[in-house]
């Protein structure tokens, strides 16, 4: 994620000339009459001066704000009138900041899980990455297509490009699955934080796997979008991502095979990330040491036949 410098909200902008023109000290030299001995008539003229001056004040600062103006949109940046605040993108911005590192979707489902619904943060399959997937076995099992998280799960955190140590693994699953493949992201291809689908473009040519476009975060949302995409129900698809309440979640809703990796960096996740993941995983253990699992998946009741005992 690029680092973008934000206006904060409480900024306003206040015009100060800083000197006045020089026509109003020859206004002022007209105006100016010479004193008389009645206090009363030097009062009003002193009123006179006052008025006259503001006058002059409010006609300066008036036909010099619109430069003033100009010259800020010029900088690519929407001025309010009135206030004077920043608001272009300003908002947009820390929405999306801040949405990388907050999930609303994922705390609303996370209180159900915590009551009732627990195996579904359970994944089928645990590995430390995607190298340690037999792509060979799954589709021998009957599965169809692969749905790849981004972010630590096949590119390090915020980056477009690929992790190259999978490089080989990913172009095995190329090579089984062949255009049944695609990335499900709440960053790139998500509608409110890549709306342009820039992001989802930039990865499609790094990677050369499809990203699919969304509107709602994992884990809420159907997988009405990624059947269509694969051509096939989800119940043939696996699921593959880093996060046991979002990537996890939603696969395990959905009738997918959740396979969940360990994190590629945790270097470069921000601290709030860093201790939800600890708080996640901390859940996950404790539940699975309980003895709670997912779902059996019928096309893999045994998920450690499709684990790799070693790399290659």
């Amino acid at each position: 994620m690029q680092s973008t410098s934000i206006t904060p909200w409480h900024t306003y902008f206040h015009y100060i000339p800083s000197k006045l023109p020089s026509k109003h000290s020859l206004h002022f030299k007209k105006t100016l009459v010479t004193h008389t001995h009645s206090c009363h008539q030097e009062q009003e003229k002193r009123t006179k001066q006052k008025d006259v001056y503001w006058q002059e004040m409010d006609f300066s600062v008036e036909k010099e704000k619109p430069h003033y103006r100009n010259d800020v949109k010029e900088q690519g940046v929407e001025v309010i009138v009135r206030s004077g605040i920043r608001s272009n993108s300003w908002w947009v911005r820390i929405k999306a900041a801040l949405g990388q590192r907050i999930n609303v979707e994922g705390i609303s489902f996370s209180v159900g899980i915590f009551h009732k619904d627990k195996h579904l943060a359970i994944p089928h399959v645990f590995v430390q990455d995607i190298r340690y997937i037999d792509w060979t076995e799954l589709k021998r099992r009957g599965f169809e297509g692969v749905v790849f998280d981004k972010d630590n799960t096949i590119t390090v955190p915020y980056s477009l490009n690929l992790w190259s140590p999978l490089a080989s693994s990913m172009e095995q699953c190329k090579s089984l699955f062949g255009n049944n493949i695609a990335v499900f992201s709440n960053s790139a291809g998500l509608a409110e934080y890549d709306p342009d689908g820039r992001k989802a473009r930039i990865l499609e040519c790094a990677i050369g796997i499809k990203v699919i476009r969304h509107r709602l975060k994992k884990p809420a949302g159907t997988a009405e979008e990624i059947e269509r995409q694969f051509g096939c129900k989800s119940s043939r698809l696996i699921m593959v991502g880093d996060r046991p309440l979002t990537d996890i979640v939603y696969g395990n809703r959905n009738g997918f095979l959740t396979i969940l990796t360990a994190p590629l960096s945790l270097s470069q996740e921000p601290f709030i990330v860093k201790q939800v993941r600890k708080l996640e995983m901390a859940l996950v253990n404790r539940w699975s040491s309980k003895g709670i699992k997912p779902i059996s998946h019928w096309l893999l009741p045994d998920c450690q036949y499709c684990i790799k005992d070693e790399l290659l």
